[in-house]
């Protein structure tokens, strides 16, 4: 059998989740390798949202985390996780979530971002009036251009904030994930040049009041380029189930699938079309097609994707026949996760168990 295929697969309704521990522990262990040790990695579970998934990580050494949602952050308190950045600066609501977080799992070191006074501000008199304190980091924009405040102005934010109570500023968050060249030495050229812009606010903080920064940069394709950087931790989240993008992306990355979808044909449309269960609503559709590769039928093309439906083509449908599985790789893997309530468990070539994805809702109780 191929290492993808199940046993037992008619046990397994579709369209389907599955993740392949074994392989997704694997990926961690070629992370740590690749780091020399577990000190510099902080992974985002992003990716993964499932306890048992964050479980392999905490099982392999790895203490520090980083994530997106407030979900994501219980999820983790639930697993005594030591320390987690909620890498997503709390507006509105979610000042009062991260405050309640705090309360609960005081086992796990929470911290956030800021990247403006008005929301250092408020959580500053918001944790102050709670009783608690709050370690943040400074966003910066590095080249992303998605959030962050732009590196020649953090320093006077970092002054701006320095005497409010409350909260601490111990660290400078750097997230470079527009860096995905396939050529290593491109990738490293642009990494140190937004890294250059960490150094400097760094180096001018130190000598501001003696005060050294906790750095965080780094996503999946640009962490390899942090490994060398002493003091500095790194924060890929899609290693863990890899996807395809990834893989064609960034070759010189070992990782491999360790998450897929599968399908089921539900109609011969002609003698070279066919059309399966994987909508919109069953794989990420933010990209153009095709949004998924078949491993067992590569040369299969999709062509068209509604709501259940996707529809395909290939040289000969004969070959075909209703109710045939197709096994996927998701071009974009995270986002596929979250569209899945359980992911189907497969160890030995069959599926006895699922893991709950219990971080794809914005809310679990908190």
């Amino acid at each position: 059998m191929e290492w993808y295929e199940i046993k037992n697969i008619d046990s397994v309704d579709s369209p389907a989740l599955l993740v392949y521990p074994d392989r997704a522990k694997e990926n961690i262990r070629l992370l740590i390798e690749m780091a020399g040790s577990t000190e510099a990695l902080r992974p985002h579970v992003k990716t993964n949202k499932m306890s048992e998934a964050c479980q392999l990580l905490l099982d392999a050494g790895i203490h520090k985390f980083k994530c997106a949602t407030i979900a994501e952050a219980e999820m983790l308190g639930n697993l005594k996780a030591p320390d987690v950045i909620l890498a997503h600066q709390p507006t509105g609501p979610k000042i009062q979530r991260l405050i309640d977080l705090t309360k609960i799992f005081p086992s796990t070191h929470y911290c956030t971002l800021i990247d403006n006074v008005g929301t250092a501000s408020k959580l500053s008199a918001a944790f102050l009036e709670a009783g608690l304190h709050l370690d943040v980091y400074i966003d910066l924009n590095i080249g992303m251009n998605r959030s962050g405040i732009k590196a020649e102005f953090a320093f006077e934010l970092y002054k701006a904030c320095a005497s409010l109570k409350g909260i601490s500023i111990i660290g400078l968050h750097g997230y470079d994930g527009h860096i995905r060249d396939t050529d290593f030495a491109e990738r490293k050229r642009k990494s140190d040049e937004g890294f250059a812009k960490v150094e400097t606010l760094q180096k001018n903080i130190l000598s501001f009041d003696g005060k050294t920064m906790k750095v965080v940069v780094g996503g999946s394709p640009s962490f390899p380029t942090h490994i060398d950087r002493k003091g500095v931790e790194y924060s890929p989240g899609t290693f863990i189930f890899w996807d395809w993008t990834y893989k064609h992306i960034v070759p010189d990355e070992p990782f491999d699938y360790a998450a897929l979808v599968i399908t089921r044909i539900n109609s011969i449309i002609d003698e070279k079309t066919f059309c399966c269960d994987l909508g919109h609503k069953a794989v990420a559709a933010e990209n153009p097609l095709p949004r998924v590769y078949f491993l067992n039928a590569p040369n299969a093309v999709p062509k068209a994707q509604s709501e259940e439906h996707l529809s395909v083509t290939v040289d000969d449908t004969s070959i075909y026949k209703v109710g045939d599985v197709l096994y996927g790789v998701p071009v974009h893997v995270c986002p596929t996760v979250a569209l899945y309530a359980e992911a189907n468990i497969v160890e030995g070539h069959e599926v006895h168990q699922q893991w709950k994805v219990i971080a794809r809702d914005r809310k679990i109780t908190i």
